[in-house]
């Protein structure tokens, strides 16, 4: 008896257990995927001068990682807007350019980011 009761409680345990992970794992889940919106914000790093000079030169580099993010408009607006991204002094007015001056054929022309659009 005492070992079947010992079985029914670890067996108790380990659904908790899961059942904790598992409601972790969904919550995980964002704007951008599996990745918290301010680590993909570390991927932008090479856009950082074209994301405060509207006259600076964008890179292949920032272009080539606008281009993978923008794929999901709604995770390349998560980071534009992130926190990450006001500490690194990136002006969202100025970064929204960024996939034109790029010249990203299927940027996402006219979505909403925040109080900005995408031109």
């Amino acid at each position: 008896m005492e070992i079947t009761m010992m079985k029914c409680l670890g067996l108790c345990v380990l659904l908790v257990v899961l059942g904790v992970t598992g409601v972790e794992v969904v919550d995980g889940a964002g704007e951008c995927g599996n990745v918290p919106v301010n680590r993909m914000a570390f991927r932008m790093a090479p856009c950082a001068a074209a994301s405060q000079d509207p006259e600076a030169q964008v890179s292949a580099s920032c272009c080539s990682a606008v281009q993978k993010i923008g794929k999901s408009p709604t995770c390349l607006c998560a980071v534009m807007l992130s926190d990450t991204a006001k500490s690194a002094g990136v002006k969202p007015e100025v970064a929204i350019t960024i996939p034109k001056r790029c010249n990203l054929a299927d940027r996402p022309v006219g979505y909403k980011c925040g109080s900005y659009t995408l031109p």
